[in-house]
């Protein structure tokens, strides 16, 4: 057997650590312990200690360098938002439930419940319907669509609150506040996860839906109460109440627009690649997301009287996943034959109508070709009215510049894997040689 080694002389220190985060960690206790002695030695107040393993309940596992430096921005605004809809929210539900009749004796329960009913079935309809028309269309517009859904229900909350003026109309207007939230349900929705994906810079979504998900629960239960007091407050005085909810809705609309401009997305999106490829043409210079981010449109109108960045307008020179079949003869014959003599080696046609860029997709297209074909049409778009052989000079900026361009949006942190765009029509075609006849 082996002899034990001698430790009568030796002392070891032990050093603990906490933080999930090799980059965030803090020490707690420090243990000096020899054959004679142990010391413990606690570092930092409890008070510390404590407060930072409540902070664990409602940030990310390793934060802030497990997401991107937009997501404690946006969380602020984000939740003063959701505090200003909970208060509102009491103020629109005891107006409905006033309109229904609870508190009168000549309200019936099958009424209330058939009324009920009607609400939460129209919001069931517009919600599939809203997905059938735009679901396609929420990845690429996400801060966009975040920004109309929490608009949508703003309406909601409205018409919820205006039902007791209109008695012989309650039913019609309660339905319409229920389809306008549920607008406000799939996009919310669908646009958070994609937000999601954003922010997580470690393959911990789940772990940041989680923590987003405590942070609106308390949200809501001081919304709960604020609102419970205003409701109380504002009782029996239409003013007030109506004050309160305008008050709270302009503030509501307020941050919702700061927390959507807060956002730096690294992905693609049509307007997005439009601000890129233009600054790059320009200047040879490639923005970054943050620099994109201001230039970016939100509103679902554009104001560019008030904000000229908001003017580029270069994608929507260019229609994607044009179908052949919307040419009629002579258009197949003046511009998709001729057209398609260009891009022989592509797996998508460019054609030039009246100065919009239509981009035709081979059916066998991947998400590179996609990319591809849609910054060469914005290069077609560009210089539609500029240039003589368009299609000669747009495959000429493609074979020297289009891979330059690629590499160095990588180096400033662009998603550059694919484009952010639904697209639904696709085609095939075959060059094939012209057959001669022969006497």
């Amino acid at each position: 057997m082996e002899a034990p080694l001698s430790v009568s002389h030796k002392t070891i220190t032990f050093e603990e650590w906490n933080g999930s985060s090799p980059t965030k960690l803090s020490k707690t206790f420090t243990i000096k312990a020899s054959s004679s002695a142990v010391t413990l030695t606690r570092s930092g107040a409890r008070f510390t200690h404590v407060w930072r393993r409540l902070l664990q309940a409602f940030v990310p596992e390793g934060f802030p360098s497990s997401v991107t430096a937009d997501y404690l921005p946006f969380q602020i605004w984000d939740s003063l938002q959701g505090l200003s809809t909970y208060i509102r929210t009491m103020l629109s539900t005891q107006a409905l439930l006033s309109a229904i009749g609870v508190g009168e004796k000549s309200a019936t329960v099958i009424g209330a419940t058939f009324q009920w009913f009607l609400r939460d079935l129209t919001g069931m309809l517009g919600g599939i319907l809203f997905t059938f028309y735009q679901g396609s269309n929420l990845d690429s517009n996400a801060k966009m669509w975040r920004l109309v859904a929490d608009l949508m229900n703003d309406l909601g909350m409205l018409m919820d609150l205006i039902s007791p003026l209109f008695p012989s109309a309650f039913v019609f207007v309660v339905c319409l506040g229920s389809i306008s939230r549920s607008f406000t349900g799939v996009a919310s929705g669908a646009t958070r996860a994609a937000l999601t994906q954003h922010f997580a810079l470690q393959d911990n979504a789940a772990d940041i839906s989680a923590k987003e998900g405590s942070q609106e629960t308390v949200a809501t239960m001081i919304g709960m109460a604020l609102g419970m007091l205003v409701a109380r407050i504002t009782i029996g005085h239409p003013l007030a109440i109506w004050f309160s909810f305008l008050s709270l809705t302009v503030f509501h609309m307020y941050a919702n627009y700061r927390a959507v401009r807060c956002l730096a997305l690294n992905s693609l999106n049509p307007e997005r690649s439009s601000i890129l490829l233009q600054c790059f043409m320009e200047t040879g210079q490639v923005l970054s997301p943050e620099q994109v981010s201001s230039q970016e449109h939100v509103l679902p109108i554009k104001l560019s009287s008030w904000n000229s960045k908001s003017a580029n307008k270069l994608h929507k020179k260019v229609r994607l996943g044009m179908r052949i079949s919307s040419y009629d003869t002579m258009e197949i014959k003046e511009h998709l034959l001729s057209a398609a003599t260009y891009y022989s080696k592509a797996k998508y046609l460019l054609v030039e109508r009246k100065g919009i860029i239509d981009v035709i997709v081979h059916k066998d297209s991947n998400a590179a070709d996609f990319l591809k074909s849609f910054f060469h049409a914005l290069v077609l778009g560009k210089s539609v009215h500029k240039s003589k052989s368009l299609h000669s000079d747009g495959q000429k900026w493609i074979d020297n510049q289009y891979e330059v361009f690629i590499q160095k949006l990588k180096s400033l942190g662009w998603k550059t894997e694919r484009l952010l765009s639904p697209i639904e029509w696709r085609a095939y075609w075959i060059h094939e040689p012209l057959e001669e006849k022969f006497d």
